[in-house]
């Protein structure tokens, strides 16, 4: 099974774009995108020094355009490529770069949201003094301990190895002055404490425009980074994204959920390395591969033919078949279906179909359009995979024989 993953803020290095304008398809639409977020991200992208693209408000629509524009050098008809990623996912910002890619918003509306969400972090950063830092190493539970008694916020777990503290300038001063044993502690290249609720402010901004982004349902398996459950629904995929400002990243319950899955390559768009050297350490066994150059499509391609499904297993969505929907199952787990749903049933908007229980956590799984019950997919209390089809509904049925079930 493949994956694909966007990185996030701070895998950015200066000129790092350089390469990929020699390609004519990939320079015409960072003009276009330039042009959409009235940024010269051309400029960006191949002339601009570290402390320039360190900024926010440049780094994050920076990194959504890259990550796009090389996805769409590799798959130049995106339809054909639904069919062979088995699940996709980004970090942090890269979020954004993921869901566009999977068709959850058009890339215009990425880049216009991206600009916003930049802008409105790097206005929340500057209220005061703040900052990032990786703690490499330890034992998670001393290492979460320490951030705590700091008074920071560990805003991204990225699994074995690497929790990130984020927080003011005096609180990180504090833990390094008594870090967590066996660890070693480095100061990221990031202006403030993302996805804390110092990030509060930029979350309200973007939550007033969100409600106009047109979204549909994504086009394969998408994670979020709040719990690594697969999101199937749009509208909740755009709420998360707003959210998760000023939540943490949880890159290791991503990743478990690619294991559960059983991905057997990584792909990495541009700018990569980040995420396959977390994935190096947490995913044993998984091929990895980097796309950050032209000169690495070739490469790409075939490591594409070698881990793609013949066929997406995560099931089309409304939007690939509108004649009928899917609820998937959003994690790995046991299925338990709620009572009194048979065939023919109508689902108002939202209702609970059952949940998926596993030594975590038990998770609601609804049907966010509503509709009518054709056929249950799976049996009650069945093993299900992240992404299984649980449930196929007719959208907004209409029977006089049909039986309403409530929420």
């Amino acid at each position: 099974m493949l994956a694909i993953v966007a990185p996030g803020q701070g895998s950015q290095t200066p000129g790092f774009l350089t390469p990929w304008m020699e390609s004519p398809s990939f320079a015409d639409r960072l003009q276009w995108l330039s042009a959409v977020s009235g940024m010269d991200l051309v400029h960006y992208g191949t002339k601009a020094d570290a402390d320039t693209i360190r900024d926010t408000a440049v780094a994050q629509p920076l990194l959504v355009a890259a990550g796009l524009l090389s996805a769409l050098e590799l798959f130049p008809h995106p339809a054909d490529a639904f069919g062979l990623i088995g699940v996709t996912a980004g970090h942090s910002v890269g979020e954004i770069t993921a869901a566009a890619a999977v068709g959850v918003f058009s890339a215009e509306s990425a880049m216009v949201l991206v600009r916003e969400r930049g802008r409105a972090m790097a206005e929340a950063s500057a209220v005061q003094p703040t900052s990032m830092t990786a703690v490499v190493g330890g034992k998670p539970d001393e290492v979460l301990a320490a951030i705590e008694a700091a008074g920071l916020t560990p805003a991204n777990n990225n699994g074995a190895g690497q929790i990130v503290a984020a927080g003011t300038v005096a609180q990180l001063e504090e833990l390094a002055a008594n870090p967590p044993a066996r660890t070693r502690l480095v100061p990221l290249s990031v202006a403030g404490a993302f996805h804390t609720v110092h990030m509060e402010p930029a979350v309200a901004h973007l939550a007033g425009l969100a409600t106009s982004v047109s979204t549909r349902d994504p086009r394969t398996r998408l994670l979020s980074n709040r719990d690594g459950l697969v999101v199937a629904h749009g509208p909740d995929m755009v709420k998360r994204i707003v959210g998760q400002v000023a939540h943490p990243v949880r890159w290791d319950l991503c990743m478990q959920t690619m294991a559960d899955l059983g991905v057997t390559g990584l792909m990495e768009v541009t700018p990569a390395g980040t995420l396959t050297g977390i994935a190096k350490r947490n995913l044993k066994g998984v091929e990895l591969f980097n796309l950050n150059t032209p000169e690495d499509l070739d490469g790409a391609r075939d490591f594409v033919r070698r881990h793609a499904e013949p066929a997406n297993n995560g099931g089309p969505s409304q939007a690939l078949n509108p004649t009928w929907q899917l609820i998937v199952a959003p994690a790995k787990g046991s299925f338990n279906r709620s009572a009194d749903i048979g065939e023919g049933a109508l689902l108002p908007e939202l209702a609970t179909v059952g949940t998926v229980a596993n030594l975590r956590e038990e998770i609601p799984v609804s049907a966010p359009y509503g509709g009518q019950v054709v056929e249950w997919l799976v049996e009650n209390g069945d093993p299900v995979a992240p992404g299984q089809p649980l449930l196929r509904l007719q959208p907004f049925a209409e029977s006089t024989d049909a039986t309403e079930v409530t929420p």
